[in-house]
Parts: C-alpha cells; structure tokens; sequence
C-alpha cells in the first residue's frame, strides 16, 4: 500500500515544528483558530512542489488559500522565524519526498525557489539536496516532477509523487453544490466547492451498476442516508423542474421524494435539502476511481444533522476502501457527533487533536482509547467526552 505515513512540517503558518502519523481516515478536531486548516494546506504546497512549480495558481488549484511570503512562513515572537519553509511525506516502504522553499519576505516573487529538494523510493535516492548548488538549474522549478519521465509507475516513489500531485483540499458550499455559483476551481470528478455534482453522480451511478452485488450495496448505502428519497438520477431536461429565472448546468440532479404525490414529486439540487448535497458531494470523492488517492475535505460536518453526520462518517473507511486499499482521507470536523462515527479500534482510523502550546505553536496529538478512555467512553460516547474535555482540543472560553 503507498499510503502516506508520516508527515513533517517546520515553519509553515502556525506550525513551527510538527510530525504526524496518517492513516486512512484522519478527523482532525480543535477549536477555531488552532491550525487544522494549516496542516491540509501545507500538504496542499507540498503537492504544488511535486508538480514542479509554487506559485498562486498551483497553490489555489489544491484549495491552498493564496497569500504574501509573510503570511505562510512561521512568526512567533518566542522563536526566530525560519529562513524557509520545510515539509516532507514518507510512506510505508520508506519511499520519501521533501523540499525546503523560499521567497523574500520584502519582496515577494510570483513563484517559490526550491532550496532543496529529496526524493527516494526507499532504496535509491533519486533527486538529491546537492542538485540545488550545480549551475544552470533554474530555482523555481521542481527537479523530482521531471524525474518521474524515467521511473515505473509501480515505483514507491512514483506513486508517492502521483498522490501529492492529485492531493487537493475541497471545501463545499451550498450555493455551488447546488448550481447556482459557478466553481472558481474545477476538477474531476467535483470541484473544489462542489461544483459539476451532478456530473460526479451521474458517473459514480453508472461506476456502480455497472459492477457486482457489492457495488449495489454501496449504492443503496448512499441512498439510505438521504431518509426521504426514493431515487436519485440526473438529467438535462430542466424546463419542467427549474424556474426560467434560476440559473442552471447542463445536467442536473432529480430527487424523488418518497413522501409526495408521485405526479409532482420531482426535486433538482436548487430545492432540495442541503444534507442531501453534502452526503453525495462526499460520497462521490470516497467512491470514485476518478477522484483523488490522497484528499482532504475541510469542515466535512457542515448542513448536516448529528445523527446523519455519525452515519456518515463511519460509511468513510468502507467507502475507501471500495475500489482502492490505499485511498485516505484527511477532515476537520467541528461537530461532537462525528467523533461517534469513527471506529478507533480500527488502527487505520485515526482521530487528531489539534492545538496550540503555550508559545501558539500548532501541535498534533493521536488520541487513542487508553484504558481510562475506554472505560469513560462505556458511560459517554466520544462526542460528550470532546464537549466534558476529557480528549483536549476545546476552545479556552
């Protein structure tokens, strides 16, 4: 499996020096403010150097929110700021990519210069720190990505690149999803806010009926967790569904509603429940082929109701697993019930909590059912020991 184990992070935003362990599901839990947006962002940039170049446009293509020189490097008053910025990803046989980048504070150039740059598939080095110091390189381009021409997709370190360079952060919005806004960020199979939903559905259906007995329970897991629908599907005839005066794409979703006179029971995204958008935007990423190996949704937990959240979140490791063992996801949550949804007996599924020290640097703890926490989690689901603060990462009010 190329998942990615281990990541570290020195002088990024809030997070003057960190190292995290992944798994396959990582719900990262803090209060507002704490650097959980941070670290996805900064595997956002690490996969825009994968790429080959830093630059607002890659950055913002990964959900990477664009910004001065001074706003993603570390500041803290307790330590010296760092003169670069330094992050790396290892996997599971040790293949590892890394880089440290620059860009002057008072002036500020349009791409990131690489000071170094490592990539190895656990038995080789492939590109080096010493490539930065040979003449005629240009500074602002990533050697590793030009390296990857030469390398059998089966390489660790081949595939550990593809991942990053797919990785993106995607944060819905209820106007996008339902095709009203146009996405600023388009990707297959949904983009960055939700945008072509419609699209992705259409194509996680026919990925699923076109497949074996297993494919239709997953599909029927979709449904079931929209209560008051009994069939989605998508079309292009919108005349009859949509008033002239709202704006529309191509293809739309139609939502039959179970409860309603069947001559007019008939829903687009525009009128139905948000919930409903939420649950197929994430379903569509955890299931499709098309869509990242390696993804992250901020704020997975907003529109939906607590009990629907739970069951969401604890469909995520399965829906992973569907077609590939070594899909992963990283979400922030800020909803007690999406803690009730995560299976910590399993070793893959993995809850952070994110917060800050004493000096407001950004910190990351694995929280584990130790022996105390088991037994307090027999008298109290996760959800009210986050909210009593037996498990840290509360806001201090």
């Amino acid at each position: 499996m190329t998942m990615i184990r281990q990541v570290e992070i020195r002088g990024f935003k809030s997070i003057y020096s960190e190292r995290i362990e992944l798994g396959r599901v990582n719900c990262l839990i803090g209060a507002n403010g704490v650097g959980k947006s941070n670290l996805l962002e900064a595997l956002g940039v690490l996969g825009a150097a994968a790429n080959g170049v830093v630059d607002d446009e890659s950055l913002l293509r990964r959900g990477v929110r664009a910004g001065l020189p001074r706003l993603y490097k570390s500041s803290f008053a307790s330590e010296q700021t760092p003169p670069h910025i330094a992050i790396g990803v290892e996997g599971p046989a040790h293949e590892v990519y890394r880089v440290s980048l620059l860009n002057p504070l008072e002036s500020p150039e349009p791409a990131w210069s690489y000071k170094t740059e490592v990539l190895s598939d656990g038995q080789a080095e492939i590109v080096s720190d010493g490539v930065r110091n040979k003449k005629n390189l240009n500074p602002k381009a990533g050697l590793a990505a030009l390296q990857l021409v030469d390398l059998e997709p089966t390489n660790p370190a081949a595939q550990l690149m593809q991942r990053l360079q797919e990785f993106a952060i995607y944060c819905p919005n209820t106007p996008t999803l339902r095709g009203i806004v146009p996405d600023q960020q388009s990707r297959v199979p949904v983009g960055l806010s939700g945008g072509q939903l419609a699209e992705g559905f259409a194509a996680l259906r026919k990925h699923l009926e076109n497949g074996n007995e297993e494919s239709e329970d997953i599909l029927e897991q979709v449904l079931e967790l929209i209560d008051w629908v009994a069939n989605i599907e998508t079309t292009s005839h919108s005349a009859t569904l949509l008033s002239p005066k709202v704006p529309r794409t191509q293809l739309i979703l139609k939502f039959s509603d179970r409860f309603m006179n069947k001559s007019r029971n008939e829903l687009t995204a525009y009128d139905a429940s948000e919930g409903a958008l939420y649950v197929i935007f994430t379903a569509v990423l955890c299931l499709l082929p098309q869509a990242p190996q390696m993804l992250a949704i901020d704020n997975l937990d907003q529109a939906l109701n607590p009990r629907l959240l739970v069951r969401l979140v604890s469909r995520l490791s399965g829906w992973l697993k569907f077609n590939a063992p070594d899909r992963q996801l990283l979400f922030t949550a800020h909803n007690p019930a999406a803690l009730d949804g995560l299976d910590l007996s399993d070793p893959e599924v993995r809850l952070l909590a994110v917060e800050r020290n004493s000096d407001g640097q950004t910190t990351v703890r694995r929280l584990m059912l130790t022996p105390e926490l088991l037994e307090l989690n027999q008298q109290y689901p996760l959800s009210r020991l986050w909210l009593m603060g037996h498990l840290g990462a509360v806001p201090n009010v």
